[in-house]
C-alpha cells in the first residue's frame, strides 16, 4: 500500500493532466493518479468525491489560466500582433482543446459539485468569447479581417489549427510558423 504523503494541488494537477491526455476520461482512475503521486486512493477521496470532481476542478483551474493569459491580448498594439500573441499563447496550451473535449465526457448528473463546476466552465469559456469578440472587432476595425466571415468559424478556425495532426513531425516551429501563415495569409500564391 502507498504511503500517505503531501502533494500539492500543482502535482495533483500535473499528474492529473499526464493521465487524462494519455489514457482519457474513461482510462483515467483514482489508482492510477494514486500510483503516480505515490499516494493511496483514500487520501484523493479526502479532497474529492469521485474523479469527475477532481477533473472539473483541475479544468476550471487551467482555463483559469488561460483567460489570466489571454487577458493581455488587451496590451498589444494592433490586430496583426494580437494575432500573434493570440496563435502563441493557444499553442502554449495545446493541450486545452483535448482536456475541453474529455470535459465534454462528464456526466452532470453526479452530485452538486460536479453540476456547479460544469456551470463554471461554461462561464469561463463564455468569458473566453467575450475577450475575444474585442479582438474580432479591432480585425475588422482595421480593415484585416473579413466583414462576411462569421466571428464564430474565424474563432473556431483559429483555436482547430493546435488539433491538426503533424503526421509527418514537421518541426514544432516551422508548424507554428506555417500555421500563422495560413491563418493570417491564407494557402494560395496570389
Amino acid at each position: 500500500m502507498a504511503r500517505d504523503r503531501k502533494f500539492s494541488t500543482n502535482d495533483l494537477f500535473q499528474k492529473t493532466t499526464e493521465l487524462l491526455l494519455q489514457y482519457g476520461y474513461e482510462g483515467f482512475s483514482f489508482s492510477l493518479l494514486a500510483d503516480q503521486l505515490e499516494v493511496s486512493r483514500g487520501t484523493l477521496y479526502k479532497y474529492y468525491e469521485n474523479k469527475e470532481e477532481l477533473i472539473t476542478d483541475f479544468m476550471i483551474h487551467e482555463m483559469n489560466q488561460f483567460l489570466d493569459e489571454l487577458k493581455h491580448i488587451r496590451t498589444v498594439e494592433g490586430f496583426e500582433n494580437q494575432v500573434d500573441f493570440l496563435l502563441d499563447l493557444i499553442f502554449k496550451n495545446a493541450s486545452i482543446p483535448r482536456l475541453i473535449e474529455i470535459g465534454r465526457n462528464i456526466p452532470s448528473n453526479l452530485n452538486q459539485k460536479v453540476r456547479d463546476n460544469l456551470i463554471k466552465l461554461e462561464q469561463q469559456r463564455f468569458s473566453m468569447y467575450h475577450n475575444l469578440q474585442e479582438f474580432i472587432e479591432l480585425g475588422r476595425s482595421e480593415g484585416k479581417l473579413k466583414p462576411n466571415l462569421p466571428d464564430s468559424l474565424i474563432l473556431g478556425f483559429i483555436f482547430q489549427t493546435i488539433v491538426i495532426p503533424n503526421h509527418f513531425s514537421v518541426p514544432w516551429s516551422e508548424w507554428v510558423k506555417s500555421i500563422k501563415e495560413i491563418i493570417c495569409h491564407g494557402m494560395l500564391v496570389k
